[in-house]
């Protein structure tokens, strides 16, 4: 699949918009459309439903983007969060020194500038004054909200260790080069679980959650045959890191990381306890002791799962564009079609609609024939269709469309909700064809 075609039909059927693109766009931010914004609720809500409302040790919190400067100092980020970064003297362009070889420009063949430190996180200032004092940082993880909270959650939330600390929110990174589409981005979303456990539980659950995290890719219905997982080397390893396992996509620009998930050790409330002068010990009850928590940290990017998702459903045939999503992630779940744009099928159709839209996203078009409005939703992945003829003023049924086979059944007026439900449901728990390679 080539990439530029996905980029064509993201931007026509309204999932992702260049940002500010009346002004020329601004590299490595996007805007997700009405579509992309369906697209994306659906997998922070499945994120949210399998790690934290489906389980009793794990609760969520949402930290503040703007944190007190000393938590980027204790984290590590203010004195080693840079890139080496390099510039092309004749074309101008820049580049990450570790992703360029021979000291010449991979774009135009021109000399390279000497390496320098590249500050990834983004600055501004709190409060009136623009000097060192009022500086603060746009946060470049979540991760450290969770734990300058983690002796508030503990003793309000009543948890005992193992139990974990999950959020969704904003991250911003300045990239020196993104790329990729929105694999790479400046601005992103990010969905984070701090898991707590004693210093003597590391390896135990740390596969549990290598093997949770590969299972919920497989059931928000991303192909086997894509995901990986692939363990870090020791040279690759983050200084606080003790283990690290991506999960990886093989996305047409290459195999590439969804998510990581890591044994970050003590590191992290340590260093907090250290800047803060706070005791961040957890006491254990049964056995007496008390300990700086350990922690296994799965953090995953949510613009590049919905990325995944979209190269993952694009399919080709020779008559239609087809997105094959899983029902759970579908931005559109039915689509409902009067035959003709007039009453009595019309007044028929916006009430099976409206029936419809009280349990589904739905989406109604009374406009062009039949097969093209079928084609523009086979084309942004709606699983159905229903379709309000004729026959439905005669015997009180309706059409329902597979997107998947265009196989067309007669149900029910009546029972509509119970059948689409039913198809859903179906068609969630079965293999998608695949035309295209």
């Amino acid at each position: 699949m080539e990439m530029k075609k996905l980029v064509s039909l993201c931007k026509r059927r309204g999932f992702i918009y260049p940002s500010s693109e009346i002004y020329g766009g601004i590299n490595g931010c996007w805007d997700y459309g009405p579509l992309g914004v369906e697209l994306k609720r659906n997998i922070k809500e499945l994120w949210w439903k399998d790690v934290v409302l489906s389980r009793t040790n794990v609760v969520g919190m949402d930290a503040s983007i703007l944190m007190h400067s000393d938590v980027w100092r204790a984290s590590g980020h203010v004195d080693s969060f840079y890139d080496p970064m390099v510039d092309c003297r004749s074309c101008k362009k820049r580049f990450r020194a570790d992703e360029v070889q021979g000291g010449k420009c991979p774009k135009c063949g021109g000399e390279l500038t000497e390496q320098r430190s590249f500050e990834l996180m983004f600055k501004t200032f709190l409060g009136a004054v623009e000097d060192k004092a009022s500086t603060i940082y746009l946060r470049p993880e979540t991760a450290q909200g969770i734990f300058v909270q983690f002796p508030n959650v503990l003793n309000d939330s009543r948890q005992k260790i193992p139990f974990g600390i999950a959020q969704i929110g904003k991250a911003f990174r300045n990239e020196i080069n993104p790329r990729n589409y929105t694999f790479r981005s400046r601005e992103f979303e990010q969905m984070e679980l701090e898991f707590f456990i004693a210093p003597n539980g590391n390896r135990e659950w740390f596969e549990f959650w290598v093997s949770e995290r590969m299972k919920w890719y497989r059931d928000i219905g991303i192909r086997d045959e894509n995901l990986r997982t692939r363990e870090h080397r020791p040279e690759e390893l983050a200084h606080y890191a003790k283990k690290c396992v991506d999960v990886e996509y093989n996305f047409p620009f290459g195999w590439q990381e969804l998510e990581g998930i890591a044994d970050r050790q003590d590191f992290d409330l340590s260093q907090h306890a250290k800047f803060s002068g706070k005791n961040l010990t957890y006491h254990d009850e049964k056995s007496g002791e008390s300990f700086i928590p350990h922690v296994i940290e799965s953090s995953a990017g949510v613009d590049r799962i919905l990325l995944t998702l979209l190269v993952d459903a694009y399919d080709e045939e020779p008559e239609r564009v087809v997105l094959r999503f899983s029902p759970k992630t579908a931005p559109i779940k039915v689509g409902v079609f009067p035959l003709l744009k007039k009453a009595p099928l019309s007044d028929k159709a916006l009430e099976i609609e409206k029936t419809l839209r009280e349990s589904f996203t739905t989406f109604y078009d009374d406009v062009g024939a039949i097969g093209r409005r079928y084609r523009r939703q086979d084309e942004v992945g709606t699983p159905c269709c229903v379709t309000i003829d004729f026959q439905t003023l005669e015997d009180g049924t309706v059409t329902l469309r597979d997107r998947d086979s265009m196989e067309q059944v007669r149900v029910p007026a009546a029972d509509i909700t119970s059948e689409v439900s039913k198809f859903l449901k179906n068609m969630s728990s079965s293999p998608r064809p695949r035309t295209s390679a």
